[in-house]
């Protein structure tokens, strides 16, 4: 095995946060930004609900994960990470490209763009994850953890946040061709820094889903992600268009899931690294339920009433999204790094987050045609009642 010059810890950690900043970027824009833009131009809430099914790759990437990491990992030479982060970044920058060229109301166009931009990004992913886990020597997970969550907040800090600053204050075309910049940038440390570093190996496991199916940590992981992201996840994207039709400008929320992910959402990332390091994984999660429980109820009340100035709203809906999101999913991932194989880290990762996109789908679409049917109100007291109803699982099957 050559090991001549291997990148260091830092460099790792440098390039794989540069890919999950990229690939939050994209997700930002797509499911923060543009609902919000598409409400403004007049599009229904039911359609809306319907950007959630860009998420199908995301959901369906386990079924493509183990053919991509038999490629990353060949039987001898070096890891491709690299090539699969190459041509997945390409199409995703052509596809941002294309979807500028669009109007903001052809969500048909929008959609099937978008679509084929996730599938390039979610294939990155699965890379992306991979490495990670097989890279970085244990004692550095936790600082990956931080990276993939921090990386996720300062992307969706971009993609949803200045965004929405540079649709309102320029122009859409310009702010989607600003984020497609944004990936090349990010993808350049990784591609440049990291991957011509890496040594030449010998491999003798073939990653396989069956051989993550056997697993029973694994098994008992997808449990957990599917109850904690839908407790966590199924009613935030209606928050952007509530804001929206409660009167706040456009270029305010921007500047709000902007800044406030930005700053909130990192923090609180950091927060959540060290309760994880200090507490266990399962009182981070509960924890995390709880705050969501608390501030999806406070949206639920200002759904049915005037009550709830309109700034405490905002600081309240980015708390939601953001701040208690961050910090129960640093503890959630930090549970998925220990459950996954570093001999296939991208296939078992992958399941784990399928399952992650698969509730976030469902979920999405669920919320949006309840919001359209019976109103915000109603949409967020159910969801903090699934919070609450929530902990006992978590209780359960998380580690201690």
């Amino acid at each position: 095995m050559a090991t001549t010059n291997p990148p260091s810890p830092a460099m790792l950690l440098m390039g794989v946060a540069g890919l999950y900043v990229a690939q939050s970027v994209i997700g930002g824009m797509t499911w923060t930004g543009l609902p919000a833009v598409m409400r403004e131009a007049g599009v229904s809430l039911d359609r809306i609900g319907l950007v959630s099914l860009i998420a199908l790759p995301w959901v369906l990437k386990f079924l493509w994960a183990p053919a991509v990491e038999r490629y990353r990992l060949p039987v001898a030479g070096r890891n491709r990470s690299g090539s699969i982060v190459l041509v997945g970044g390409l199409v995703s920058v052509l596809g941002l490209i294309s979807v500028g060229m669009l109007d903001a109301s052809n969500w048909t166009g929008l959609f099937t763009i978008l679509i084929v931009v996730a599938f390039a990004a979610s294939t990155v992913d699965i890379a992306c994850d991979g490495f990670a886990v097989q890279s970085l020597a244990q004692r550095h997970h936790g600082w990956a953890n931080a990276a993939q969550v921090g990386g996720a907040y300062l992307g969706a800090a971009l993609g949803g946040g200045l965004f929405l600053y540079l649709v309102g204050t320029s122009d859409w075309r310009i702010a989607t061709w600003s984020m497609a910049g944004l990936v090349v940038l990010l993808g350049m440390p990784f591609l440049f820094r990291v991957v011509r570093r890496m040594p030449v190996e010998a491999r003798h496991h073939v990653p396989s889903l069956g051989h993550a199916l056997g697993r029973p940590l694994l098994r008992r992981g997808l449990i957990v992600a599917a109850i904690f992201v839908l407790a966590q996840k199924s009613a935030l994207g209606m928050i952007a268009p509530f804001l929206v039709d409660k009167g706040v400008e456009l270029t305010t929320v921007g500047i709000l899931n902007g800044v406030g992910t930005l700053l909130i959402g990192s923090a609180a990332a950091l927060i959540g690294g060290a309760c994880v390091r200090s507490w266990g994984i399962r009182p981070v999660l509960l924890l995390a339920l709880a705050l969501q429980a608390a501030a999806l109820s406070l949206l639920a009340v200002a759904g049915w009433t005037d009550a709830i100035p309109v700034p405490v709203l905002m600081g309240v809906a980015i708390g939601s999204t953001s701040g208690i999101m961050a910090f129960g999913f640093v503890g959630l991932y930090a549970q998925f790094m220990r459950w996954s194989d570093p001999r296939q880290a991208g296939v078992d990762f992958t399941l784990f987050q399928s399952m992650d996109a698969l509730v976030s789908l469902a979920g999405g679409v669920v919320a949006g045609y309840l919001a359209e049917a019976f109103g915000y109100g109603p949409l967020f007291i159910g969801a903090s009642f699934v919070a609450l109803a929530s902990v006992p699982v978590i209780m359960r099957f998380a580690d201690r």
